[in-house]
């Protein structure tokens, strides 16, 4: 189904399995209210909110985004990093006439987290200057720390009304970013050449798009779960949220907890008294079907040292439990499992507690297993339904999505990326506050979200 919007605007429908004719014909009349307030928006000089979609890589697991730079001809797909400070690529791939580094002792170096001058003995090329500003690109999946030296770049992306996509703007002011070695890629899905930081840092893409139009600096998250249809959302500004065919704005039915500091830094390296630039919350409880796990309190705390204590990520695929919380949630779901006659298989590494899937009814939001809730302060609770807490492995296998998480790591909860598919997850930096939807999959909808074109 296509649809004429006004002239030049196009919107084309693509259904997915939870969409019936009706919800299209919703779909479309709200597609057509919220043009018309975006083509309102867009002879007004300052837009309301950026878009990036987001990706999934089925065999990575890692979730990535596509830049626009230099001179909108250039597009790379980045993996996204809640943790990650800056944004690099190697840059050798790119015709980058745009690029200028960034002088050591300068105002721009001052504001970021600089680690010294960095040269270059080679032939100068963006990434290879001397006199330069020094950072630190880091990739989390092999572990490597590379210093690199800081340059800036145009960067371009649309604005977004919650359900629209609108104009191309460029970002007023060049965006910092390092070009990395190619070693640096090792470990990162084959369709990405780097990796963007959405951690709470000067330097990171929404903390850019936010300054330097005057926007509420706030930005969601809404992770896919397959790699197919529709890519998933990053809104950067704020709201509304609109996912069709769910035609309320998803904004207004959002749970708050706040957000936490965690002292100690947990970047791969920093300065003594350096506080965390990722986002922690504080975890009350977890339960099994309304019944309370039994997990040593002290472990959802950070303590003076920054141990302990939950965290968000996107570059771990589920999420990790310290051993102790891991080992007495396991317990308490294969119990609730069996009273719901759950049939027992053997275990698949990293996976502890799997079932026969033809044991397990299905339903809107996935199978229907035993619920998992995390305790939020103000008697607040964010459900994990089966779509969020299973993973499908082997034919007609099923396992609990949570591992191992050791028994003394830095953080003793760390949320990973299946157990945020499917939910709309806004980072307020403003008021620091974490805000979450429910499942959407409970509305009859997806983060998977075909937008005007």
């Amino acid at each position: 189904m296509k649809v004429s919007i006004y002239p030049g605007l196009n919107c084309i429908f693509l259904p997915n399995q939870h969409t019936t004719m009706s919800s299209a014909l919703h779909y479309t009349l709200l597609i057509l209210l919220l043009a018309v307030a975006l083509s309102s928006a867009a002879a007004q000089a300052k837009p309301k909110a950026f878009l990036y979609f987001i990706k999934k890589d089925p065999e990575a697991l890692q979730y990535s985004t596509t830049l626009e730079f230099s001179t909108q001809v250039n597009f790379v797909d980045v993996v996204l990093d809640l943790g990650g400070e800056h944004t690099w690529f190697d840059c050798d791939s790119y015709d980058l006439p745009t690029y200028k580094p960034i002088s050591c002792g300068t105002t721009k170096c001052n504001n970021v987290k600089s680690n010294g001058c960095i040269g270059c003995n080679l032939p100068p090329k963006p990434g290879c200057t001397n006199n330069t500003c020094g950072v630190s690109s880091y990739n989390p999946f092999t572990n490597d720390l590379y210093a690199q030296g800081l340059g800036e770049i145009n960067l371009f992306s649309t604005e977004t009304n919650g359900l629209a996509v609108g104009e191309l703007h460029k970002l007023p002011k060049p965006f910092p970013f390092s070009c990395a070695d190619s070693d640096l890629l090792r470990g990162l899905s084959n369709a990405t050449k780097g990796m963007t930081g959405l951690a709470n840092t000067v330097t990171s893409l929404h903390s850019q798009w936010s300054s330097k139009f005057k926007l509420p600096h706030k930005f969601a998250l809404c992770l896919p779960s397959t790699s197919e249809l529709n890519p998933g959302h990053m809104f950067i500004g704020g709201g509304p949220y609109y996912f069709p065919p769910y035609t309320k704005n998803i904004a207004t039915q959002l749970l708050t907890t706040k957000l936490v500091i965690n002292p100690v830094s947990t970047a791969p390296i920093y300065t003594e008294g350096d506080h965390s630039d990722e986002y922690f919350i504080d975890v009350t409880s977890i339960s099994v079907d309304n019944r309370p796990v039994s997990v040593n309190a002290s472990l959802l705390s950070i303590d003076m040292n920054g141990y302990g204590g939950t965290k968000f990520t996107t570059v771990t695929p589920y999420t990790k439990l310290e051993t102790s919380i891991y080992k007495a949630l396991v317990g308490d779901f294969k119990k609730a499992a069996s009273l719901r006659k759950m049939k027992r298989v053997a275990s698949v590494a990293p996976f502890s507690a799997c079932f026969r899937a033809s044991s397990v009814a299905t339903s809107q939001t996935g199978p229907v297993v035993p619920y998992i809730d995390i305790g939020l302060a103000g008697n607040q609770h964010w459900r994990f339904y089966g779509a969020n807490s299973m993973v499908s492995l082997k034919k007609d296998v099923l396992c609990l999505a949570f591992v191992d998480g050791g028994s003394k790591p830095r953080t003793s909860v760390v949320i990973g990326g299946h157990q945020m598919e499917n939910y709309l997850i806004e980072f307020d930096l403003v008021s620091s506050k974490l805000v979450i939807s429910t499942s959407l999959l409970f509305r009859n909808t997806t983060c998977q979200q075909f937008r005007v074109l």
